[in-house]
């Protein structure tokens, strides 16, 4: 319980926050021509770079996924698996 308690605090607000990011960038794209249009510098334009940056906030997110599961899930998995595996040892030591 912990464990998917731990998993779900982190997961849903970063899985609705990347959600609302992206539907931004695609209403923006939509609605917002002129502006996303804007070139920045020669002919990348403002579209180009927020479209790179969901790239970007992609593998931050992964990256912050792995130290986070480094740090608080895998820690609790090993407990719990090693639980398991002496209970299961009991188990087969009864027999």
């Amino acid at each position: 319980m912990e464990l998917r308690n731990s998993f779900r605090r982190f997961v849903i607000p970063m899985a609705f926050g990347f959600f609302a990011w992206y539907l931004l960038y695609v209403l923006l794209s939509t609605f917002a021509r002129d502006f996303m249009g804007h070139r920045v510098f020669g002919d990348i334009n403002v579209a180009l770079i927020l479209g790179l940056l969901q790239f970007v906030s992609t593998f931050v997110i992964a990256r912050w996924y792995a130290r986070f599961a480094a740090a608080r899930l895998d820690p609790v998995a090993a407990r719990r698996r090693a639980e398991l595996e002496a209970r299961d040892a009991e188990r087969q030591g009864v027999r």
